[in-house]
């Protein structure tokens, strides 16, 4: 069992992945594999619709000079996988929407390939405008038959400066009942009765 984090942040190491790591980390405690993929510094691009995936339904999208394709092949192979972004003008990071857009169209046109994975949003946040990017997140989960691991609270933490979600005490408590939340389901979904 692995659980695949991408941090869509443009900050390398920043708050998004200080939060994914909180949660990682408490899938790890609990036996399960993690590692992290940072979209900071990759030049991506967005969905041009042309549906070949739909064409295709090889698992890829035409797109083939960047990082996308290597994370919807993790994906894929993954029990579950966190999606993380910071918050941009109220919503995801612009690496973040790329990577949801055809990830999420090439699993729906190969037989919704992501159905019954275990997906969480985390999303950092200096002020306002996390629950859009929070949404942005989990509505790809849901149109793709995903099934969403919860916390005590919505799964974001406060900070602007680099490392400032540190200080968020409550944001950081809410991502590790994230990992503990997200541990459990990916055993009950993936151990045999």
């Amino acid at each position: 069992m692995k659980v695949i984090a991408i941090n869509g942040s443009a900050r390398k190491d920043g708050n998004t992945a200080i939060l994914i790591r909180a949660a990682l980390a408490e899938l790890d405690r609990n036996g399960i594999k993690t590692e992290l993929i940072q979209l900071a510094g990759q030049r991506i691009r967005g969905c041009t619709a042309c549906y070949k995936c739909k064409e295709n339904t090889n698992g890829k999208c035409v797109i083939e000079d960047d990082i996308v394709n290597e994370c919807i092949e993790k994906m894929s192979k993954a029990s579950g996988f966190i999606l993380g972004s910071p918050t941009y003008f109220a919503n995801v990071s612009a690496e973040m929407k790329a990577v949801i857009d055809r990830s999420g169209l090439v699993a729906r046109a190969n037989n919704y390939m992501f159905k019954r994975k275990v997906g969480a949003a985390v999303v950092a946040v200096r002020r306002a405008g996390s629950v859009n990017a929070f949404d942005a997140i989990n509505h790809m989960y849901l149109i793709n038959q995903v099934v969403i691991a919860g916390s005590k609270y919505w799964n974001m933490g406060f900070g602007g400066g680099k490392g400032q979600v540190d200080s968020d005490t409550e944001g950081i408590e809410t991502m590790k009942t994230l990992g503990e939340n997200m541990a459990w389901l990916v055993k009950k979904i993936n151990t045999p009765e």
